[in-house]
C-alpha cells in the first residue's frame, strides 16, 4: 500500500492556521532563503493528498503550487468544483483514507505527501503514516487549528532528527512506530 508522508508548518503554540484558514503568519515568515527541505520531501513522493479544507485555502494560488498530481478527499466537493486551469492536476476523491491509498496504490504511487489538519488526523488514525516533518515557526498565534487531534490509542513516534535554522525555524523528523 501507498505509504503517507507528513510535512508542516505550525505556531509555536501548535496550530498550523488560524481559525478563519488564515496562514499569513506561516506564508510570510521570514525564512531567510532556508531550504528546509521541501523540494527534497516532494521528490520522495508521487503526489499529494489533501483535504478540502486545505484545497480551499490554496486552490487560487497560481502558478499552482503543485508539479504533481494532487487528489482533495472530500464528500462535498465534485470535479465540476476545479477550476478549468488547474483540473488535469487536481482530482477529487470520496473515499477513506485506507480506500485513498489502496486506489494510489494501484496507480503506481509508492509515496505519498499527506497534508491538511483533518486529514493528518484521519491518516494517523488509520495508521496510514509513516513519518512526520514538523517546523515549529517561532511565532504565537493563540488559537486555530490544531494539527493534532483525538486518536483512539497513543500514538508512539521515534524521533529521528531536529535541525534548527537561522532563521528560528525548528524542524523535527519522527518515524512513527509500528
Amino acid at each position: 500500500m501507498t505509504t503517507g508522508h507528513v510535512f508542516i508548518g505550525t505556531s509555536l503554540d501548535g496550530f498550523i492556521a488560524r481559525k478563519n484558514d488564515d496562514i499569513a503568519w506561516l506564508a510570510d515568515y521570514p525564512t531567510l532563503g532556508e531550504d528546509h527541505g521541501f523540494n527534497a520531501h516532494m521528490a520522495r513522493v508521487d503526489g499529494v493528498v489533501m483535504g478540502r479544507g486545505t484545497y480551499e485555502v490554496i486552490k487560487h494560488m497560481r502558478p499552482w503550487y503543485y508539479s504533481k498530481p494532487v487528489v482533495v478527499l472530500s464528500t462535498s466537493l465534485t470535479q465540476a468544483d476545479i477550476p478549468e486551469e488547474i483540473a488535469d492536476k487536481v482530482e477529487v476523491m470520496k473515499a477513506t483514507p485506507e480506500e485513498a491509498m489502496r486506489t494510489l496504490g494501484e496507480r503506481g504511487w509508492k509515496a505519498a505527501y499527506v497534508d491538511g489538519g483533518s486529514v493528518i488526523q484521519s491518516f494517523l488514525r488509520a495508521g496510514l503514516i509513516e513519518d512526520l516533518v514538523i517546523s515549529r515557526i517561532p511565532v504565537l498565534i493563540g488559537e486555530g487549528i490544531s494539527l493534532f487531534g483525538p486518536l483512539d490509542a497513543d500514538l508512539m513516534l521515534e524521533h529521528v532528527d531536529t535541525k534548527a535554522f537561522p532563521s528560528g525555524l525548528v524542524q523535527s523528523l519522527y518515524r512513527v512506530k509500528r
